[in-house]
């Protein structure tokens, strides 16, 4: 076989919403690694990105894609999107609460706007996290991070925007890494080791009682901690 001839396994090209990444034909965990050692060959590139990816006809079912999107999101990439013709792989993706049509996206999301809210929202920069973050696990990323489960005691998130832990946050958090003194921790257990914003540390009160979400940000020059139940959080 000449060399040229043989078939590409990923392709990557940007879009309005990212990076589209389409696959070639092959077994999928092959496919999958190669994904997986294009984003580490090139990290500055990829770092932050959000993407969109192409499987064709690949039969995904969830552990499959749940594997991928944990992969990803440790490497600093948002899957956001998944295109495919499988009725399998759509409806894993829509379980996940992925996209599978990447068709006029901007539009679906004015629409959108337009009915809930008076102007239309541009968003911003945000990394999930789906699953607990055990002791040596760290996330550091340019934006919000977003983790649904704990955060254990040796466990590290670094994020220039806020930090949102739908779990127990035992672990070191800084948001507003690089000096947003409106970033703010919330989490439904807040029980850091340390939490920092922008430049400035809290110490963490003994709780007694029943725990309660609580959301800590900066206020008169120091780090608070209220009830996410308080009507004056955050003013």
């Amino acid at each position: 076989m000449i060399e040229d001839q043989k078939p590409v396994a990923i392709q990557i090209k940007g879009i309005k919403e990212g990076l589209l990444v389409t696959l070639g034909t092959g077994r999928w965990s092959e496919l999958e690694d190669s994904v997986l050692k294009n984003i580490e060959a090139k990290q500055n590139f990829f770092q932050g990105a959000r993407v969109a990816l192409d499987v064709g006809d690949h039969d995904l079912k969830a552990a499959d894609l749940g594997a991928l999107r944990d992969k990803l999101s440790e490497r600093g990439v948002t899957l956001w999107a998944v295109i495919s013709t499988s009725a399998i792989t759509k409806e894993t993706s829509k379980s996940y609460g992925l996209v599978t049509s990447i068709y006029n996206p901007r539009v679906e999301i004015a629409n959108e706007a337009a009915v809930h809210f008076d102007t239309a929202l541009t968003g911003e920069n945000a990394v999930m996290v789906h699953k607990t973050m055990r002791s040596g696990f760290k996330v550091t990323y340019q934006g919000h991070v977003v983790v649904l489960g704990d955060v254990n005691p040796g466990a590290e998130i670094i994020a220039t925007g806020s930090v949102v832990v739908w779990g127990w946050l035992r672990g070191v958090v800084h948001a507003g890494a690089e000096g947003d003194e409106g970033a703010v921790v919330c989490a439904l257990r807040l029980e850091p080791t340390q939490l920092r914003i922008a430049s400035y540390i809290a110490v963490t009160p003994k709780h007694k009682g029943k725990p309660m979400p609580e959301m800590a940000y900066i206020k008169n020059g120091q780090v608070i901690a209220e009830q996410m139940n308080d009507k004056e959080v955050g003013k």
